[in-house]
């Protein structure tokens, strides 16, 4: 199967798995399934803002990996497809975002650096594994006879999920690059674990977050001058970033805004309450 130029989709890749990324999935206030995939989970939006704005998908789920990323401490890969195009966007906190793509003939173009970036971030191995991603941003020299490309944009997206295993993501039957958004939900939705996160005011998102917190790890970012610090920076950075995507008309990065100010709350809120206790 190839990428049908009418196929338009994608998906959040979380190194993380579902009880982790529940709580900064219900903050971007967006209806997304949560499905674990391996020792990672996927988010699939059942919504297509991508319509309705300015914004194709891949910026849209970009500023939705980029959200996410911001308030954890594990990495976001938004993987896309529009158009005969394809790529993906890695979001790590507040580091520099990575990103690569193909077009429909698998013409590679993105910073040089993105592979390895992935490859360390991912924790992949820096030999091997860097070898065979650096082989994704080659340009194919051979057509077939008929004149398609001997390696189009969704091969290399595939070529990249595959590798991928490596770092335990297992996607569930059908959660395929390249699929129509319609048909990725449509999997989704009867993967094994899969669940509907959908936002139901401030009351549950609290109580999802703090859930995760008394249930399992989440990193260091929980109690202390870290947390508070961190809480701050988010504050601060939240609020001028939904001002500016309001301006542009940008789905992803208001998400983005919205959820920094609601993660920043949110953490000064409970290290003061567990402070007191």
């Amino acid at each position: 199967m190839s990428i049908s130029r009418a196929a338009t989709g994608g998906m959040l890749l979380c190194r993380a798995e579902p009880l982790a990324a529940r709580p900064p999935a219900h903050l971007l206030r967006v209806r997304l399934l949560l499905v674990p995939a391996g020792t990672w989970s996927a988010l699939v939006p059942e919504v297509k803002p991508w319509l309705a704005g300015e914004e194709g998908v891949a910026e849209v789920l970009s500023g939705w990996g980029s959200a996410i990323a911001l308030g954890t401490n594990w990495p976001v890969l938004s993987v896309w497809w529009e158009g005969g195009r394809a790529g993906f966007t890695l979001s790590s906190g507040f580091r520099r975002t990575a990103a690569y793509e193909w077009d429909a003939a698998g013409r590679p173009s993105g910073a040089p650096d993105a592979m390895r970036i992935l490859a360390a971030r991912l924790g992949l191995d820096p030999v091997l594994d860097l070898e065979e991603l650096e082989r994704l941003t080659r340009t194919d020299p051979a057509p077939d006879p008929a004149g398609d490309p001997a390696v189009d944009g969704e091969t290399r997206l595939l070529g990249l999920i595959a590798l991928l295993t490596r770092a335990g993501l297992a996607l569930p039957a059908g959660l395929s690059p390249g699929e129509p958004a319609d048909r990725l939900r449509g999997a989704a939705r009867v993967a094994a674990g899969a669940e509907t996160v959908e936002w139901a005011g401030w009351r549950d998102a609290v109580r999802a977050e703090l859930d995760a917190v008394e249930e399992g790890p989440l990193g260091p970012w929980v109690r202390g001058p870290k947390a508070r610090l961190l809480g701050a920076v988010q504050l601060a950075a939240g609020a001028p970033l939904v001002l500016w995507a309001v301006r542009r008309r940008s789905p992803g990065w208001a998400a983005a805004g919205v959820f920094l100010t609601a993660q920043g709350t949110l953490s000064l809120a409970y290290d003061r309450a567990r402070t007191q206790r």
